[in-house]
């Protein structure tokens, strides 16, 4: 197991959001080098983003971590008080960095606080990447958090299924002793998938995509919950592969679960491919830092055809070294988020898709 200096772990202990601020150099050019000295901590995924093939619109999902702004959302208090929950700077930029090695032009992110916060974070480091088209909506989490698109091509459509009833209610129990707080209340989306369309055509000739971007439920014994969410998610995906059968259609997001875990295996049964699952064994593709593969890219038979899996990729990022938890160790320089950018490169064409975005 490999470890940190007592030192650096006794601060970092120690350190809430807030006090990660004072704490660690607000000069950013100081933190740039530092960030990229901290390089050395990457343990999953490709060190650089494969260059994007001619003719194609790169896509990708990333869960940034607490992208929260420092402004106090008066809806949120107690236990979700959101004035000390800021991203540190040195996190913000470790972001920045790896967003734009990625280069994406349609990039889905989750744990996102609002609109305005992730407007005022492209503004302040995204400026010139070309995001001019940005959506998110509150999906009903306590928190606050929400799944949010930043996009070069035009969004056309933008929808989400807040509190959906998803059938059933919670049990009594959570895990093999917890009392659940949500016991015998109805299950609903925990955070509702967000449906975004977006057109990859010109304006003589649309050609839309649709993405929807998940954020399932965390937590080990929270698996009942994440089945309720993707058996709900999927038939909403009928309801749209049935309007619009020749549509690509894409899932993406952070599942909070494995390929073979339930959940997943309700959208695979749909008939979406996971686009990683030929490299499943692959620490390449591992795309959370405890080693597992929850950030996935799910594609119907349409989006299939036109995704080049080869080209899909998992972009690494510094991580806590293994054996240590965030418990142990809050932030450091370098870190970006305990999940990594996964990226899958897509080619349009016009056989078919043309027409309006739904209305």
């Amino acid at each position: 197991m490999r470890t940190l200096p007592i030192a650096l772990l006794a601060l970092a202990s120690a350190l809430s959001p807030a006090a990660a601020q004072e704490s660690f150099s607000q000069d950013p050019a100081v933190l740039i080098a530092e960030i990229e000295a901290a390089d050395a901590m990457r343990r999953y995924g490709v060190a650089d983003a494969p260059a994007k093939p001619t003719g194609t619109v790169r896509i990708a999902t990333y869960n940034l971590l607490n992208l929260f702004d420092d402004q106090d959302d008066p809806a949120l208090s107690g236990d979700h008080e959101d004035i000390d929950d800021t991203k540190p700077l040195h996190e913000r930029l470790a972001v920045v960095r790896a967003i734009r090695e990625l280069d994406a032009d349609v990039l889905c992110v989750q744990e996102v606080e609002s609109l305005a916060a992730l407007t005022e974070f492209r503004d302040e480091f995204l400026a010139d990447m070309g995001y001019e088209h940005i959506a998110s909506i509150d999906a009903g989490d306590e928190r606050g958090i929400e799944q949010a698109v930043l996009s070069r091509k035009p969004i056309v459509h933008v929808e989400n299924w807040p509190r959906m009833p998803l059938g059933g209610i919670h049990p009594e129990n959570y895990g093999p002793s917890g009392k659940n707080w949500y016991a015998g209340q109805p299950i609903v989306f925990h955070r509702s998938p967000l449906r975004v369309d977006i057109d990859l055509g010109t304006a003589a000739q649309p050609e839309i995509i649709t993405l929807f971007v998940v954020h399932h439920k965390s937590g080990r014994y929270s698996a009942y919950w994440r089945d309720a969410e993707a058996a709900g998610a999927v038939k909403l995906l009928k309801n749209l592969q049935i309007e619009h059968p020749e549509r690509p259609v894409l899932v993406l997001g952070d599942f909070n679960a494995v390929s073979t875990d339930k959940s997943v295996q309700t959208y695979l049964n749909a008939g979406f491919d996971d686009i990683f699952a030929k490299r499943s064994g692959d620490d390449s593709v591992i795309s959370h830092e405890s080693g597992r593969r929850i950030d996935l890219i799910l594609a119907n038979a349409p989006a299939r055809a036109q995704v080049l899996a080869d080209q899909a990729f998992v972009l690494g990022t510094a991580a806590r070294p293994d054996g240590i938890s965030y418990r142990d160790l809050p932030t450091f320089v370098g870190l970006a988020s305990d999940h990594y950018p996964v990226a899958v490169d897509f080619r349009p064409h016009g056989n078919g898709l043309r027409g309006p975005a739904t209305p």
